[in-house]
């Protein structure tokens, strides 16, 4: 069920939008001070492409300790993201979601679309994880 979900995502809207989170990771590596925001952009751009099964947590959370991107300066980070870029992507969500949510069947997609334009206003520290990773 989870490869039907993640193929029909793809091909539904979840292409464009892992692009946008490519596009922004590639724009942010170009400045070189941005490589830090690139790497979260290819990260969540992945987990943009095939969300399904996937889970998009804190670092902190998932380890249990604090680093150099969940601190003050992953702080500093995401609010820099924020201004930038982080509203762009998560205006792009919010309207995919809208989309979907016109259906039954795009319902879930939908409640995709809001987790990530979530995680699109603060991606700095999050790390995605398989779902059975996370509960066993």
């Amino acid at each position: 069920m989870r490869f039907l979900l993640n193929l029909l995502w793809f091909v539904l809207g979840g292409f464009v939008m892992g692009l946008g989170w490519w596009l922004a990771g590639v724009v942010a590596a170009l400045t070189i001070v941005g490589i830090p925001w690139a790497r979260a952009c290819f990260l969540i751009g992945n987990f943009s492409f095939w969300p399904f099964g996937q889970e998009a947590v804190s670092r902190r959370e998932l380890t249990g300790s604090s680093d150099f991107g969940t601190g003050p300066f992953g702080f500093v980070g995401n609010v820099v993201w924020f201004l930038v870029a982080g509203w762009w992507l998560a205006i792009g969500h919010l309207s995919s979601a809208l989309a979907c949510f016109v259906t039954i069947i795009g319902i879930p997609f939908g409640i995709q679309h809001l987790k990530l334009a979530l995680i699109a206003l603060a991606p700095i520290g999050m790390e995605v994880v398989p779902r059975e990773r996370l509960h066993s």
